[in-house]
């Protein structure tokens, strides 16, 4: 199993790097992902019988589920001087939700 875990990490880096630049759902589904990664190796080190792979691969799941869904899709959020939200969409414009 030890020689998995190398092959398998680096692929997960090298896959997550490519998120970098791409669409902001993707890059917080990325996020997620890593941090749900960690967070299950965490907890497969210290729950018996749950093997730090096996949570890794579960946190990993999770986390890209939670992040994808709770990202806003645009990236950041705005206020103007009005107090009222808006992030500012592909073409420049100010987006503001209902």
């Amino acid at each position: 199993m030890k020689r998995l875990s190398l092959p398998l990490a680096a692929a997960a880096v090298l896959g997550l790097s490519a998120c970098a630049g791409t669409d902001p759902r993707l890059r917080d589904a990325g996020r997620g992902a890593a941090i749900g990664a960690a967070g299950g190796a965490i907890a497969g080190a210290v729950v018996p019988g749950l093997d730090p792979l096996e949570g890794a691969a579960v946190g990993a799941a999770g986390g890209a589920a939670v992040g994808a869904g709770t990202s806003d899709g645009d990236g950041r959020w705005y206020t103007d001087d009005y107090g009222r939200r808006y992030y500012i969409d592909r073409n420049g414009n100010r987006v503001y939700p209902n």
